[in-house]
């Protein structure tokens, strides 16, 4: 029995005459772009999220780019992110001239170290952006104050978070603005690329509502150089249905988290996720760490895993201050210790809803073997 790392078939099979009816709903209209799936989607997600405002665009990436945009972000500015992330959210920073200032994590969450963050901070400083990664959100208090402390905004990469909370408010809703992807792998994923910011700032969704179409408005008048970055109809059709189902797959990916924890204790070569008591996790990936320094060894761990046809992912295998494309930056390895320790130990494995009891089961019992546990 092989265990895919997603599935997306099984998903697909249980509420494929919704999605197929949503997506014939536009082709028989032809309304192939905009239109009023795209705002019904806009709506929904917006209200999902306790945002006011949702601004549909072509994906996650060009998400953190209109935001950037929009908040005129550009040469000579510096915006702070973290180093352990998908490297869309730094490639975004870069994109518009501005130069991306990486901060180390919290070993234990992942997520963005607030205090180096604050030592970061320079005159040149306009934003920054904590990753929300995992699906558990960042210590936004602190990064709130600091933000507000320095007049700084904040943008929310909150791609692989919809639906988790901080001390019980959503991810999207703290920052300036939040910004979402609808990537397939996501908890909430369409059948493409696909993405959303959001935000209550009635100004700032104007502002991305125009960046995304070329910074047109009114049509073939442009104030500013936008983009195209518009959501596909058949995306947000597909979306709008999926959202209905986001509640039921969060909870069943929990309790996937919640077997494995359980397999997982006491084996002091693997280390659980650690959540915060403050924080709800949706689990876009279960991620353990591989302890090396309790002689684990993650290689072993793959090899063992690839033999009995388990999938499983590294996310993420180098830290973003050390790749290639930033070498101008000057940072060399040893700057941000705890990100360069966690690309070497990470993985994730299986935590899809449709997951059988014997998956499930076949999943922990070759991560247990691989460690000698």
């Amino acid at each position: 029995m092989a265990v895919p790392l997603l599935d997306l078939v099984a998903q697909y099979h249980k509420i494929r005459d919704e999605v197929r009816a949503a997506i014939d709903g536009v082709l028989d209209t032809q309304l192939c772009i905009g239109g009023p799936k795209v705002a019904e989607c806009e709506k929904a997600v917006a209200a999902y999220c306790d945002a006011k405002f949702g601004i549909g665009v072509s994906s996650g990436t060009d998400a953190i780019l209109n935001a950037l945009m929009s908040l005129g972000i550009g040469p000579g500015h510096e915006v702070i992110t973290s180093t352990f992330t998908f490297f869309a959210t730094a490639g975004c920073i870069s994109r518009t001239g501005a130069r991306p200032v990486f901060v180390d994590i919290d070993p234990k969450t992942y997520n963005i170290d607030v205090k180096q963050a604050g030592r970061k901070i320079s005159k040149r400083t306009k934003a920054i952006i904590p990753v929300h990664l995992f699906g558990q959100m960042a210590d936004m208090d602190p990064i709130m104050s600091l933000a507000r402390d320095r007049d700084l905004a904040v943008i929310e990469d909150a791609a692989q978070a919809i639906g988790a909370t901080y001390k019980g408010k959503k991810a999207g809703s703290m920052g300036t603005l939040g910004c979402f992807s609808f990537f397939p792998s996501k908890n909430l994923g369409g059948v493409g690329d696909g993405g959303m910011i959001v935000t209550s700032d009635a100004g700032l969704a104007d502002m991305c509502q125009t960046m995304r179409n070329h910074g047109s408005k009114p049509k073939y008048f442009h104030k500013f150089i936008g983009g195209n970055f518009r959501l596909d109809p058949v995306q947000a059709a597909v979306i709008t249905v999926k959202l209905k189902y986001l509640e039921q797959w969060h909870e069943a990916r929990r309790a996937n988290a919640e077997y494995y924890d359980q397999k997982f204790a006491g084996c002091q070569k693997i280390a659980t996720p650690c959540v915060e008591p403050h924080n709800r996790m949706i689990y876009n990936q279960y991620v353990i760490r591989i302890c090396s320094d309790k002689g684990a060894s993650r290689d072993l761990v793959r090899e063992h895993l690839a033999e009995k046809k388990i999938g499983h992912e590294v996310y993420y295998p180098a830290p973003l201050h050390l790749q290639e494309c930033f070498k101008d930056l000057r940072y060399k390895e040893g700057d941000l210790p705890h990100a360069e320790l966690a690309a070497r130990e990470v993985l994730a494995l299986p935590i899809y809803p449709e997951l059988t009891a014997a998956q499930k089961d076949m999943v922990a019992a070759a991560v247990l073997e691989a460690v000698g546990a």
